[in-house]
Formats: structure tokens, C-alpha cells, sequence
């Protein structure tokens, strides 16, 4: 009767294994894939029951769908078995193929193991192949065309464990004979690949949901940076970094464009280089891009600088695109200008506007050095290597004497405050020290260029300040610094040291040259001064002292105070005394 109906049955069923194997591939999520794997199992293989126990990444078995009986289903969906027990239960199983069965007669053993079951109880078996309550059959899912390494894998396959299908209670009754057990076998190799397609599908949904969701959070983050960019109450600029077009602006917002009065079409065409001021060249360069900070001028477009603070960041435009710079600008003028003051107000003067006795201090003791001249280095006379904006050639600008008011060789100027413009000898380094000599002879020119310190006394200003009180004193004091600064050059200094005295630097000046300096200084002193109406006179006493590497500033100072005071006592009282 079997072997009659055989042909029947196979077409049968190979008609049933073709439909759930279609609706296999129709499932739209792993769990749809699952479950129709289980009803599959049902539906077209003739069984009463199916469990799908799927792999978790930790290697572990999870009881992921279930068909046939609502009550079991209910009893151990979810629940875990692990993957050592699953591999006792298939190392001691009869192999059908790739199924593995485990007769009622061996199962006691597997009673206490963690693997999730149902079963119920029921009579011994009457025939050889009926199916006992107790038997075990197992179809393995592996990933097709896959190979694993990993220790826990079934032994013998050497291939990557998706899964396992439990079966139980044939609907004959029987074990399944080579037919089913081929039938169930390709079920399970079809369900195998149709999880992994879900699998895969789920995995990319998942990875486009998060592209997607990191595309949004890109784009977020893009206009807010834009909007933080573009509305920031401080300069911003995006420049490039690298390459040809290094330092290139290629993006600014609308407080830099307004801070430097140029449209952002215009800005496009500079880098940073092209804007600071050509003092602040080399800040700039010294600047770090990564994190730099820097203080400098930037040009506006009539002309002007302005004082900024530069913050530097690099930022990537892709994952493996290329990078640009980011600059924050943020206008310091008022601050700078506040600090220029403060640094003013401790360096000079407050009624003169000179430099003080501290700032004079300190311009003098940059020419000093503790070694003397006859040590080495330069020794006059002759030219030395002093900058011409300091002495015009070295020491020739004084050449042409003080005859002849402006066509003489003294260039007059308006400027007092620039110092010497050489570097400190510190520390010893003497090397690159150009030592300040004094011309040899005193009084007598011969030939050498020096630093002359002119010490001015004013006469007869005590009795302008008792009489007419200290407003018109400080008058005086205001004309006689005006008229001293006048009758000296560019780099020259003029200083007030202390009531009515001044201290005159003049660099690169012969004897004769410093003593026709101070005969012109004290003749522009001694024409009246007008204050409030009323015309006042006061003379000056010069007396003339020269720096010399090896001498204090206070020995320099007192050795031309001492000077100061010889002149004044040689001269006549009414010389002294000029109204």
C-alpha cells in the first residue's frame, strides 16, 4: 500500500514543501521570516508542532517562534537554552543526514538541561517506527556557503550555526522515512537562506534608518553651524589649509565684513597675509593653526587697522575630506587702545606728555652694557653699524654741524618717543652688542660719535611759580617741553626728569656737534612764553654728559648733572636770567 501511493505522496508533498518554501521569501521582517518558518514546518511537512531556536550574537539558542500549540507557544517563547547544552543534544544525537535525532530511549539523559522544551507524556511504542512523546529530531540551519571558527560550533560541520527547527508529533504517526527526512532537510537549508536574506535586509533597513538619522543630525548640525556662523556678534572666516590656495579666505560672515568694511565678495579675494599690517606679519606667521592665537592689526578698506584677536581651529569637511581653517575674530581696539594708555600713562609724564625719568631710565640701559668699550667691539671714531633711522648712516649725520638753522646736517622732527631701536645687551652677550663710547677728548671734537645726554636745568622758573602760582608754572613747563621737542630728531629722546629738568638723548653726536645742540635748545627756550595774557621768560642750563659702555645710568645722569650745575655757576647771573 506504502510503496503504491509513494509517487502520490512524494508529488504531495513536494507541492506543499514548494509553497511554504515560496511564502518563505514573502516574510518582511526577520520575525515574519521566523514565524513562517515555524507555520511552514506545520503546514507542509505534516507536523503537529515547530520551534524555531535561533543563534544570539552571545552564541546562545533563543526560542524565536513557535507553531501549532498556543499553550506551548506561550510556555517557552523567549526563553533561552545555551549553546553548550545544544551542543550535547547534537554530538549525541543519530545523524539523518544533516537532522539529528534522539530516540525516547536516550532523551532521560537531556530531562535536566537548559534547553527549552515541550513534550507529553504517552504509551511505549507497538511498532519499530512509531513516534514516541519523548523523541527528539532536529533540523540545523547553517549560513549558506559560510565557514566558522568559533570553538562552539557543532562538531563535524565546520559551518556558521544560524539555527535549529524542532520538530515533533508526525501526523502519522511514524518517524519520517528517507522521503521526509530529505523533504525536512531542504526545508531547513531553504529556511537557512531565507534567514539570512532577513537578516541581511533587517541590517541594512537598519543601517539606512541610522544614515538617515545621521544625514538629519549632519544636516542639523550644518545649519546651526551655519546659523552660528553666519549671525555670530564676533568676525568668523573659513580659509584654506594647504595646498596652492593656503590661507585663502574662502567664507565670512557679516560682523567680519562689517568690522573691516569690505563685502564678503571682496573678502574672497585676501588671505589673512594680505590684510594684517606689515608689522604684524610675522605674528601671524608664528601663529599655530591648531588652536593659535594671535593679537595684530587687520587693514579696513579706508585705509585703518584695527586691533583683533585671532583664534584658530582646524575642522574636517567629510570623514576623508579635506580640511579648512576656522578663525575667530573678535575686535580688541578699545582694549588695546585702554592697555597703550595705561602703558603711556606709566612710561611718561602726565603734565608734558614726555617720557619719564623710569622710561628714561630704561631707554638709557639699553645702550649699557657692564663691559666697557675698550673690551672689544666697536670703537670709534668712524662709522659704526648704528640703523640710519637712528643717526642717519651712522654716525655721519651730524657731519654737516648745527650752522645754517635746517640746511645744516641736524634733521629737525616732531617725534621724541621711539628710543633707540636697539636691542639690550643682557646676560653677557656681548657679541652682538654695539658698545656706546664717548668721544675721547671731552669738550675737544675728536671725531667720535657718541650718545650725548644733555641735562637741562630752567632758570629763573622758581620765581615764575611763586609769583604767578603753579597754573602758570605748568605752563611753562608744557611750552619749554614743546619747544625741546621741536629742536631734536626722530629717535631722539626728550624726557622730563623731575620739576624743571629735562634730559635730551641725541645718538651719533661729535662734541662740537653736542655743544652746538645745546646752544639751539637753550636759545628756543628763551623767547617769552604767553600764559593767560601775560608774557613770562625763562633761561636753561645745559650741561653735557656721554654714555659710555661700562658706566651705571645714574653715573651717566650724575656726570651730566654735574656738567649742568659747572655751566650754570660759570655764567653771569644776568646770562642765566633771561627775563
Amino acid at each position: 500500500m506504502e510503496t503504491e501511493s509513494e509517487p502520490y505522496v512524494r508529488l504531495s508533498t513536494l507541492r506543499q514543501l514548494h509553497q511554504v518554501v515560496a511564502d518563505l521569501n514573502t516574510a518582511r521582517s526577520l520575525a515574519d521570516t521566523l514565524q513562517t518558518v515555524a507555520d511552514g514546518v506545520v503546514a507542509g511537512l505534516n507536523y503537529q508542532l515547530a520551534c524555531v531556536n535561533l543563534v544570539r550574537p552571545d552564541g546562545d539558542l533563543v526560542v524565536a517562534a513557535f507553531a501549532g500549540d498556543p499553550a506551548a507557544e506561550a510556555l517557552i517563547t523567549g526563553r533561552v537554552g545555551s549553546r553548550e547544552s545544544w551542543e550535547r543534544r547534537l554530538a549525541m544525537a543519530v545523524p539523518w543526514g544533516d537532522l539529528r535525532f534522539i530516540p525516547h530511549t536516550e532523551g532521560w539523559v537531556l530531562m535536566d538541561d537548559d534547553v527549552p522544551q515541550w513534550h507529553t507524556d504517552g504509551p511505549a511504542p507497538r511498532f519499530e517506527d512509531e513516534w514516541h512523546p519523548h523523541d527528539r529530531l532536529y533540523a540545523p540551519m547553517y549560513a549558506p556557503g559560510a565557514r566558522s571558527a568559533h570553538p562552539g560550533e557543532p562538531r563535524g560541520t565546520g559551518r556558521e550555526l544560524l539555527g535549529v527547527i524542532s520538530v515533533d508529533r508526525p501526523r502519522n504517526g511514524r518517524h519520517p522515512g528517507p522521503w521526509g527526512q530529505e523533504a525536512l532537510q531542504m526545508y531547513a537549508s531553504q529556511s537557512a537562506i531565507a534567514i539570512s536574506n532577513a537578516r541581511l535586509r533587517s541590517n541594512m533597513q537598519r543601517a539606512l534608518i541610522r544614515l538617515e538619522r545621521e544625514q538629519q543630525a549632519l544636516r542639523a548640525s550644518e545649519e546651526s553651524f551655519r546659523q552660528a556662523f553666519e549671525y555670530a556678534p564676533s568676525g568668523m572666516a573659513i580659509a584654506e589649509l594647504g595646498g596652492d590656495q593656503h590661507g585663502r579666505l574662502l567664507r565670512t560672515n557679516d560682523a567680519l565684513c562689517r568690522l573691516l568694511g569690505r563685502p564678503a565678495s571682496v573678502m574672497r579675494r585676501y588671505s589673512f597675509a594680505d590684510l594684517v599690517h606689515p608689522e604684524d606679519i610675522g605674528t601671524l606667521l608664528r601663529t599655530s593653526a591648531e588652536g593659535g592665537r594671535a593679537e595684530l592689526r587687520l587693514g579696513r578698506r579706508d585705509g585703518t587697522y584695527v586691533w583683533v584677536s585671532l583664534r584658530n581651529s582646524v575642522v574636517a569637511d567629510t570623514a576623508d575630506g579635506p580640511r579648512f581653517l576656522l578663525t575667530h575674530v573678535e575686535d580688541i581696539e578699545e582694549r588695546k587702545r585702554h592697555e597703550l594708555q595705561l602703558a603711556h600713562r606709566a612710561s611718561h609724564d602726565a603734565l608734558t606728555g614726555l617720557p619719564n625719568s623710569a622710561e628714561l631710565r630704561s631707554r638709557l640701559s639699553a645702550r649699557l652694557c657692564e663691559r666697557p668699550a675698550h673690551a672689544g667691539a666697536y670703537q670709534g671714531p668712524g662709522p659704526d653699524p648704528l640703523p640710519a633711522a637712528y643717526g642717519g648712516g651712522g654716525h655721519e649725520a651730524y657731519e654737516g654741524g648745527y650752522e645754517g638753522g635746517h640746511d645744516g646736517g641736524y634733521e629737525y622732527g616732531h617725534e621724541h618717543e621711539h628710543g633707540f631701536g636697539f636691542e639690550p645687551a643682557g646676560g653677557g652677550a656681548y657679541d652682538h652688542h654695539v658698545h656706546t663710547v664717548a668721544p675721547t677728548g671731552g669738550d675737544v671734537d675728536d671725531g667720535t660719535k657718541g650718545l650725548a645726554v644733555l641735562f637741562c636745568d630752567l632758570d629763573g622758573f622758581k620765581s615764575i611759580n611763586d609769583r604767578f602760582g603753579h597754573h602758570t608754572g605748568d605752563a611753562v613747563l608744557i611750552e619749554v617741553a614743546r619747544r625741546l621737542t621741536t629742536g631734536v630728531r626722530d629717535g631722539d629722546t626728550v624726557a622730563r626728569l623731575g620739576g624743571d629738568e629735562f634730559v635730551v638723548l641725541a645718538d651719533g653726536l661729535g662734541a662740537a656737534d653736542a655743544a652746538d645742540l645745546a646752544v639751539r635748545l637753550r636759545n628756543a627756550i628763551i623767547p617769552p612764553i604767553r600764559v593767560d595774557g601775560r608774557a613770562v621768560r625763562v633761561g636753561a642750563s645745559f650741561g653735557i654728559g656721554w654714555a659710555e659702555c661700562g658706566m651705571t645710568v645714574e653715573e651717566v645722569l650724575n656726570s651730566a648733572d654735574q656738567r649742568m650745575y659747572v655751566e650754570k655757576r660759570s655764567r653771569a647771573k644776568v646770562q642765566r636770567r633771561a627775563g
